[in-house]
């Protein structure tokens, strides 16, 4: 199953930024810390020109410490990007992202020539939440659906540093079906576009591999690892009491327990992806979107030459 998801606002919003952006000195992109290279949206480097990037990794306090700094070094590692990571336990964040921004346009500053910072993210990620706490008010709505912010916002987080919030935004297309799948585990994309059974499968089937010990203690359960993906949700159900009639596991109601564990971080500190993994993964999904566009043109021209819009090659000619 491929997920999907990009609700008609979202166009809105890719104009949006599009527009903004001509007059942004630093882009800050919002990442799930659990996942940043699934939460990392392709689009904005279209969209925001080469512009200096701040990623900042949310949740941290979510995600596993290890992988973290891994992320973070390979951010840092990129030329005009910085890397923070953030979470509600940071005192004092808004001058951590403050610091940064000027050290990525150390030539903006002052009322003359104030930075302009516009900050971007998936949906859920807890930018509304972030701006909040920046701002020491309810600058923004937030909320656990994805899709809360629907209109841009300009906030002042001091005199000379104006920051243009825009509603989360995913992209038109995923490639990565990989980062479909946890895009949906993060609670980035609406529920009603994916099958929380599927996606609690390919979850657990990762969680199993990587945080074994970690799934068993939550659950005490033993020998997880071993277990097939549908042999630990059904034994998940039946830990939790997920059951319907004839002592059957309900397994919609099993995968909404494993998916909302992972959320809630109860099971403990997890991150889907190494920035290794997630190469790979990428170039594999590149290499299967090349070769749909191939086929995709292919049947284009085929079509156009049966309904006589272009002549039909002449095969001397192409042989």
């Amino acid at each position: 199953m491929a997920i999907q998801w990009f609700p008609g606002h979202m166009h809105l919003t890719k104009k949006a930024i599009s527009d903004r952006i001509k007059n942004i000195d630093v882009v800050i992109e919002l990442l799930d810390a659990r996942l940043p290279g699934s939460s990392a949206n392709p689009m904005l480097a279209e969209l925001t020109q080469g512009r200096p990037s701040l990623k900042v990794l949310n949740k941290q306090d979510l995600a596993d410490p290890a992988r973290t700094v891994q992320w973070l070094a390979h951010f840092n590692s990129q030329p005009g990007t910085r890397a923070l990571g953030l979470d509600a336990s940071v005192s004092a964040p808004a001058k951590a992202l403050i610091k940064a921004c000027f050290e990525l346009a150390p030539n903006r500053g002052g009322m003359v020539k104030p930075m302009r910072v516009l900050i971007c993210g998936i949906p859920n990620v807890g930018k509304s939440t972030l701006i909040n706490t920046l701002t020491g008010k309810r600058a923004a709505k937030t909320g656990d659906e994805a899709g809360i912010t629907k209109l841009e916002q300009r906030i002042s987080l001091a005199d000379d540093f104006y920051l243009y919030d825009t509603p989360g935004v995913l992209w038109p297309r995923i490639i990565v079906a990989k980062s479909g799948y946890n895009l949906a585990a993060s609670g980035a994309i609406g529920r009603n576009a994916f099958n929380e059974e599927e996606v609690a499968l390919e979850l657990l089937d990762y969680l199993k591999t990587h945080y074994a010990a970690l799934v068993e203690g939550r659950f005490k359960l033993e020998g997880v690892a071993a277990m097939t993906d549908e042999e630990l949700l059904d034994a998940i159900g039946r830990k939790r009491g997920a059951l319907q009639g004839g002592h059957k596991v309900n397994m919609q109601k099993a995968a909404e327990i494993a998916i909302y564990d992972f959320r809630s971080a109860v099971m403990g500190r997890m991150t889907l992806e190494t920035p290794a993994e997630f190469a790979l993964w990428l170039e594999a999904g590149q290499k299967l979107d090349a070769e749909r566009q191939v086929k995709k043109d292919a049947i284009e021209l085929d079509r156009k030459i049966r309904f006589k819009k272009i002549p039909r090659p002449d095969k001397r000619e192409s042989s």
